[in-house]
């Protein structure tokens, strides 16, 4: 019987490489730093769900499926860490899916999201920063977020204007899905007249299909074949970010944060 638990809660990803490179190491460095709990896992993403039980016969549970096999296996304690990076949509999802389960439970509690706070967000500024090279005139840093209409999309503005307050202006945020897009990307890009490469970097959690096909695919409007035809020189470092242990430590924080609440 497990009496205390912690759940990861992630998006999914249908790729099963980036899935072993980045959630699962977020995974087990949470399960590490909390041997008195048994480590779960679940996705967000019904679309996602579904696909990787009809493709590859994989079941993983959503969050009620894994509160449900909790709470019947006679466990108290929960703690729900999410691996998304936003207070948005899929965040306030998990919340509403757990949230009827909280009277099956002693105690439940909730971890944050990777940016929530201020200190988070100089906690990934700072990881950012670790993880680039030094600046080099002529080049810049692409980073290729996911976006939303949540109000929580501007997370990606007070990030990039975070790495410029601590020098690095040649980092640019752009999203796939909200704002700042691609043209925003291109006309920040327009004002550095000395670039001549672009290093282009997913912020996601996983390398899934954004990574591979809307930031470095070879399709005519990825972001790095429309940066060619720009005639920039172009780069690609397809890591998800849970490939990376500094921010996965940011993560194993927001967990053991939680489980010290009340």
């Amino acid at each position: 019987m497990a009496e205390k638990a912690v759940l990861v809660v992630s998006f999914g990803t249908t790729h099963l490489d980036t899935l072993e490179k980045t959630i699962q190491p977020i995974e087990w460095d949470i399960a590490g730093q909390m041997p008195g709990r048994v480590q779960r896992r679940a996705f967000t993403s019904g679309m996602i769900l579904r696909r990787l039980a009809e493709r590859e016969g994989l079941r993983i549970d959503d969050v009620p499926q894994a509160l449900e096999r909790l709470a019947a296996e006679g466990c108290a304690d929960v703690v729900l860490q999410p691996t998304h990076i936003m207070n948005g949509d899929e965040f306030d999802k998990l919340c509403t899916q757990a949230e009827p389960y909280r009277g099956r439970f002693r105690r439940m509690s909730f971890g944050r999201p990777l940016l929530t706070t201020l200190e988070d967000y100089r906690d990934l500024t700072a990881a950012l920063m670790d993880l680039l090279p030094e600046a080099e005139e002529g080049t810049a840093h692409v980073f290729m977020g996911h976006g939303t209409e949540h109000y929580a999309n501007a997370a990606y503005c007070q990030l990039e204007y975070m790495l410029h307050d601590q020098g690095r202006t040649d980092a640019v945020l752009g999203t796939v899905e909200g704002y700042p897009g691609l043209e925003e990307v291109f006309r920040r890009l327009g004002e550095r007249r000395m670039v001549k490469k672009v290093v282009l970097h997913p912020l996601m959690v996983v390398a899934g299909d954004h990574a591979k096909n809307d930031l470095a695919g070879d399709e005519p409007e990825s972001w790095r074949s429309r940066l060619l035809a720009r005639g920039y020189q172009v780069d690609c470092e397809q890591k998800g970010l849970g490939e990376y242990p500094q921010i996965r430590a940011l993560f194993v924080r927001h967990a053991l944060e939680a489980e010290e609440t009340c």
